[in-house]
């Protein structure tokens, strides 16, 4: 068992607090609360603080006495519609993704996020080493939006998009970018970024002196949201699992 240690290179180690939460057996307020009432057991000792790091290959984790349950793996695919956010509660009552999904999968994570005015696909699971992994930067999972720009955009300027454009956090990796055409007026284009910068692409374009009408991620990966309606989920094949880097 680890105490308070942050987790070295890509050992599977986690916060206890958070192994009882990601397992769906209750929040992390709760976690928290059946840590400190002692029911919670690591390698056989009662273990009290929430923040201890555990490794889950190498520690057996106990609550109220019986191991935690191995449940089968879940992945899904959400089409998640605009005006959704990514959480699984908001204070004012705007809805969220979960309300989306029957309850039987209340209890899947999500894996990273999408803006509440952005639409597209979301993975859903309980394997949290494969969602770690899908948010891991050093992956660089590639993730493909279809965008509607507020004006034509150039193709000088869908090459700055390519090469990589400064932001305030940075300049951004190179991108694949592909002009689709016009609408409106309006430029339309899909672009695949490897990086998961909060509302990155929304600043990609602003940069070029330009606004974002529209927001559509299309895939993640090689998995395209094809005919999946919005609104509604499907669960990823095993061949889909595997070539994202899950299912082992």
């Amino acid at each position: 068992m680890h105490i308070n240690k942050p987790p070295p290179g890509n050992r599977p180690l986690k916060t206890l607090e958070r192994v009882l939460s990601k397992a769906g057996i209750g929040s992390r307020t709760e976690a928290r609360t059946w840590i400190g009432g002692g029911r919670v057991q690591v390698n056989g000792r009662v273990v009290r603080d929430p923040d201890v790091w555990v490794d889950l290959e190498l520690d057996r984790i106990e609550f109220d006495g019986k191991p935690l349950r191995s449940e089968q793996r879940v992945y899904v695919l959400l089409h998640k519609p605009a005006g959704y956010l990514t959480t699984y509660r908001d204070p004012q009552s705007r809805p969220t993704i979960y309300d989306l999904l029957p309850d039987r999968e209340r209890h899947l994570v999500h894996v990273g996020r999408l803006d509440f005015d952005t639409s597209g696909l979301l993975i859903l699971t309980n394997d949290t080493q494969f969602a770690e992994r899908m948010t891991n930067p050093e992956y660089h999972i590639p993730k493909t939006y279809l965008v509607e720009a507020s004006r034509p955009i150039t193709d000088d300027e869908l090459d700055v998009l390519r090469s990589g454009i400064e932001l305030r956090d940075g300049p951004t990796r190179p991108a694949r970018v592909e002009r689709v055409g016009e609408s409106g007026g309006n430029g339309v284009f899909e672009i695949t970024i490897t990086e998961g910068r909060n509302r990155q692409v929304r600043r990609m374009v602003e940069a070029l002196d330009a606004k974002v009408l529209k927001l559509v991620r299309v895939a993640i990966g090689p998995i395209r949201i094809g005919d999946l309606p919005v609104g509604k989920m499907r669960e990823l094949t095993g061949d889909e699992v595997v070539v994202l880097g899950g299912g082992g």
